[in-house]
């Protein structure tokens, strides 16, 4: 809990935003570190490679970037910091919707790397075993690779749960002050 709100929350959000938005971060970062690590025992699912799992935790991101912006800076300030100040008009219509679009984008960009990134260790893992299945003892040599994808996904694991909240308060932080 610390560690998540000195390293990530309050750097991102300020010391008042930080702490008041670090349970959020810390469900986030202990979700998503038991479910891909849950995920490496054998026979069960890793429920981070499931998009509908990562589409609705970016939703809860983007939920905060949107509607805490909004009741922070309120509806108007919301549209105002979408655009930077001293940029001309003609400008700004090309420029408001290209920010606005921007926010989705970045919940689907972490959408789709979180969901990505377990999938495919989880894909490599198989596919190595497959093909003992497939050539017999001549792929025996690639169980001894899968061993060491394995042990690699442990650290994945981590990764990915850190990564995922770090980009959440980044986010969250850019809709909050955004003149940082």
């Amino acid at each position: 809990v610390q560690f998540v709100r000195d390293q990530i929350a309050v750097p991102f959000l300020g010391e008042q935003d930080g702490r008041r938005m670090t349970p959020l971060f810390c469900s986030f970062f202990v979700f998503i570190l038991m479910a891909n690590l849950l995920g490496l025992v054998p026979c069960l699912f890793t429920a981070t490679a499931n998009l509908s799992v990562t589409a609705a935790l970016a939703s809860i991101t983007l939920s905060f970037m949107i509607f805490g912006a909004m009741i922070r800076h309120g509806p108007v300030g919301f549209i105002k910091n979408l655009a930077p100040s001293g940029v001309p008009w003609p400008v700004l219509i090309v420029l408001v919707p290209i920010e606005f679009a921007g926010m989705f984008i970045k919940a689907f960009a972490l959408t789709v790397r979180l969901f990505a990134n377990e999938l495919a260790g989880h894909m490599v893992v198989f596919f190595m075993l497959g093909l003992v299945v497939m050539f017999g003892a001549l792929a025996l040599p690639t169980v001894l690779m899968a061993v060491g994808v394995y042990l690699l996904e442990v650290l994945v694991a981590f990764l990915q749960a850190f990564i995922f909240t770090l980009l959440s308060a980044v986010f969250i932080g850019m809709s909050y002050h955004p003149s940082h």
